[in-house]
Parts: C-alpha cells; sequence; structure tokens
C-alpha cells in the first residue's frame, strides 16, 4: 500500500477538466457579477456623508446610514437559507442569475430615493428596504459565485482561478470609491450635493446586466451536472437542508469562526475606513478615499499570485499567517495612520497584504467545507450567519464605541479579537489543496503516512 492516504471526494474516474475558453468565461461571469455586488457596498461606504444629508434628517445621523449598512446583513442569512438550497436542488447558474438582478436593481434603486426633505421619513425607509432585498440577494449571490467558481476550477489550480472571485470583490469595491471621488474631483460641490453622488448607484445596473449575459452563456458547472446524471442532488430544498444541519454542523461552526475573521477585517478595513478616516481622523475627503483605493489597487494586483502560491503550501499555512499577522500589526498600522498621509497609505496597504491570504483562498477553501449535494447551502448558510453577526455590524459597532468612548482604536482591537475566534476555526480546518471536490464525500487533501500534506502534481 502506498505511503500516501487521502479521503476521497469523488466517486469514479475523474471527468476532464473545463476546457480553457469555458473555465476564463465561468472565471469571468464569477467575477463580474460579484463585482457588482461588491461595487454596492464600496459606493455606499464612499458615500456614507451624502446619504447622512440627503436621506435622513440631520447630519449628526451617520450612525442610522451605518446601521442601514448593517441591516442589510441582518437579512442575508434569510437570502442564504433559501437560495443555499435552492443552488443545490435547481442548479448554481439558476438562482445566481436570480441573484444578480435582484442585487443591480435594489443599488440602482437607491440611487433615485428622494430626498429627505420631500419625503420625509420615507427616505429612511426605501433606503433600509432596498438594503434588505440587497442582503436577501447577496446571501445566494456570494456563495453561489463561490461554488460555481470552485467547481469549474481544475483540482490543483482552485486556488488560483477562485482568487479571481476576490479580485472581482476588489474591483467593486475600488471602482465605487474610485466613481465617487471622480465626481467629487469633475464636479461643482453643488451638483455633486444635488445629484452627482447618485451616479455610481444607477451604474450597477448596467453592471449586473453585463454579469447576467456572461453567466447566461455557461452551463451548469461539470461537479453539479455529473451530480444530477447519476441522481444524487437532493431534489428538496428542505431535504437539502436538513441534511446539512444533522450531518455538517461541525464544517459549519468551523466555517463561521474563520468567517469573523474574515469579514470583522473585512468590514472594518475596506468598508469603514472612509469614513473612519473623514470622522474619526479628520482626512479630507478626497484624501481618505484615495488611502483606500491606492490600497485596493496594490490588493488585486497581489490576489492571483496569492491563490495560486495556495494551490502549492496547502490554504491552511496561508490563514495562519494571516491571522498572526493581523493580529500583531493591527495597533501598530492604525497608529501609523495618524502621522501623516503617506503614511496612511502605507499602514492600510500593510493590513490590506495581510488580509490577503484569506481572501485569496475563500473560493478554494469554503466550498471544498462540503460535498456537493448540500454545498452551496453549507456555504451560504454558514457564511451569512457568521457576516450578519459579526461582520457586517462592524461598521456600526466601530462607530458606536468610538462615538461613546472616544477611543480611535477600537477598529483595531475588533480586528484583534476577530483573528482569535478564527485560529479557533483554523484549528479544526481541514487541508483541501489538490483535493477532489466531486461527488458526494467531504473533500480532503491526499497526505503522507506521517501527516503531511502532499502538493498537487503541476502546482
Amino acid at each position: 500500500m502506498s505511503s500516501a492516504q487521502s479521503v476521497p471526494a469523488a466517486d469514479g474516474p475523474k471527468p476532464k477538466d473545463a476546457p480553457p475558453g469555458v473555465l476564463r468565461k465561468a472565471i469571468a461571469g464569477s467575477a463580474i457579477g460579484n463585482a457588482t455586488e461588491w461595487f454596492d457596498y464600496g459606493v455606499y461606504g464612499a458615500t456614507t456623508i451624502y446619504i447622512t444629508k440627503h436621506l435622513f434628517p440631520d447630519d449628526s445621523s451617520t450612525i442610522w446610514v451605518l446601521l442601514g449598512f448593517a441591516i442589510s446583513f441582518l437579512i442575508r442569512p434569510l437570502g442564504g437559507f433559501v437560495w443555499g438550497p435552492l443552488g443545490d436542488r435547481l442548479g448554481r447558474r439558476a438562482v445566481l442569475a436570480m441573484t444578480i438582478i435582484l442585487m443591480g436593481l435594489a443599488t440602482a434603486l437607491i440611487g433615485l430615493i428622494p430626498n429627505y426633505s420631500v419625503i420625509g421619513i420615507g427616505a429612511p425607509a426605501l433606503l433600509f428596504l432596498l438594503r434588505m432585498i440587497q442582503g436577501f440577494s447577496t446571501g445566494g449571490e456570494y456563495g453561489g459565485a463561490a461554488t460555481f467558481m470552485a467547481e469549474y476550477s481544475p483540482d490543483r489550480k482552485r486556488g488560483f482561478c477562485g482568487s479571481f472571485l476576490e479580485f472581482g470583490t476588489l474591483a467593486g469595491l475600488t471602482l465605487g470609491p474610485l466613481l465617487v471621488l471622480f465626481f467629487q474631483v469633475v464636479l461643482p460641490e453643488s451638483a455633486m450635493q444635488a445629484w452627482g453622488w447618485r451616479i455610481p448607484f444607477l451604474i450597477a445596473l448596467p453592471l449586473a446586466g453585463v454579469g447576467l449575459y456572461l453567466r447566461s452563456k455557461l452551463e451548469d458547472t461539470p461537479v453539479f451536472r455529473e451530480l444530477e446524471d447519476k441522481g444524487e442532488k437532493n431534489d428538496k430544498a428542505t431535504t437539502a437542508l436538513k441534511d446539512l444541519i444533522t450531518a455538517h454542523w461541525r464544517p459549519i461552526l468551523t466555517l463561521m469562526a474563520l468567517v469573523v475573521a474574515l469579514n470583522v477585517v473585512n468590514y472594518t478595513l475596506l468598508q469603514y475606513m472612509p469614513t473612519y478616516l473623514q470622522e474619526t481622523l479628520k482626512v479630507d475627503p478626497n484624501k481618505a478615499l484615495s488611502i483606500v483605493s491606492v490600497g485596493q489597487v496594490l490588493m488585486m494586483i497581489v490576489i492571483p499570485f496569492s491563490g495560486a502560491l495556495s494551490d502549492r503550501v496547502g490554504r491552511k499555512p496561508m490563514w495562519l499567517v494571516s491571522l498572526i499577522g493581523l493580529f500583531v500589526l493591527a495597533v501598530p498600522m492604525y497608529l501609523l495612520m495618524t502621522v501623516n498621509f503617506g503614511l496612511a497609505i502605507l499602514a492600510f496597504a500593510i493590513l490590506g497584504l495581510l488580509y490577503i491570504p484569506q481572501l485569496s483562498t475563500i473560493s478554494a477553501t469554503f466550498p471544498a467545507m462540503f460535498p456537493t449535494q448540500v454545498r452551496y447551502a453549507g456555504f451560504a448558510v454558514g457564511y451569512n450567519v457568521s457576516t450578519s453577526l459579526f461582520g457586517g455590524t462592524s461598521p456600526v459597532i466601530n462607530e458606536a464605541i468610538i462615538g461613546a468612548t472616544g477611543f480611535n482604536l477600537t477598529p483595531a482591537i475588533w480586528m484583534m479579537g476577530a483573528c482569535l475566534i478564527g485560529f479557533l476555526g483554523w484549528l479544526s480546518m481541514k487541508e483541501t489543496a489538490g483535493a477532489s471536490i466531486r461527488g458526494t464525500k467531504v473533500p480532503e487533501a491526499a497526505r503522507t503516512a506521517t501527516g503531511k500534506f502532499i502538493r498537487p502534481a503541476g502546482a
């Protein structure tokens, strides 16, 4: 018997990988759809000041605008419980088509909400309603896009291919603030205040249309079609959800702990930062957006290389380096931001680069925690429940604590605590680099007799 031991996830001979052209289309469709989702969050974070001024009764309502950000996350678990099982029953592509339409429409409609001076309380009420619709659609969009990407990717390149989904995330997050910055520069202040801040929201609709078109040109994933051909998929969404909760609760808890670290850092560093720089550190709005945009562009450049590295060394070492680095350097980097503009860019970039090993491996790590028949639901439920409780609420929690105590290092401490929880999840995390994610068994990477991870051939 060979010294290599593994827990195979596949049943039968391995099918051929998707042709390069089809794989590129799958990557593009997933990434652009994800970019549309996160474009909204980027725009929302960059226009917090304008939303406060025009859709709320007074300029001191920032906490309510951040609550509007958080409320979409409170509804995301509902989206996960609905869309996830449907994705395992109807297929990944059908559900992703529905979620991207909902997301694009809701984002565009935010740009059309009349001012508070025109419709009164109806303005914040409409904002909260549309944010809830976005949260419901996102509950299926992100987990579905990651699952779609993972199931189209070759096993030995799943980290590299999957990293482009997060390239789309950063592209959306970066494009949103850059568009706001562009209009702030080219438009007079009066025009920006009157209508210019609304334009970026409206652009979400054509972005969603592009993503929908690309996805419509693809078949469902080879992994899902294989399961469907064998008659092994769950035909009832309720059955898939029951199987998930009863048989796979351990990986759900592991995923949730990892997501605490992932998304507290994400929403504290990438979403809340423009507001934090402007309101807490009193940085000029254009400079604040420049700091975040420069850092995110640098992250976009690095992310495919990080994904490829995870195919060689495994996902667990990448996560460990990120968790320890962020825990150790969070406070020093936040202190560095207070010195001057140049050092603020440097500090943000360092934190962003330390975050990349987590971000770049989401699509490779989380879908591989579950077998095919409950994969979409497992990702969607675990990811969205954790995100709603800890990730999306981070901006409003940080703002509330800073407002009540004046302690400006609150975001750094919040990130450190999240990294500790993430480390607990890391302890029970299985290595899945190079493992097949086909079939009805739980994937796990091959190891030697001593337990050492075997690097996939060709990685």
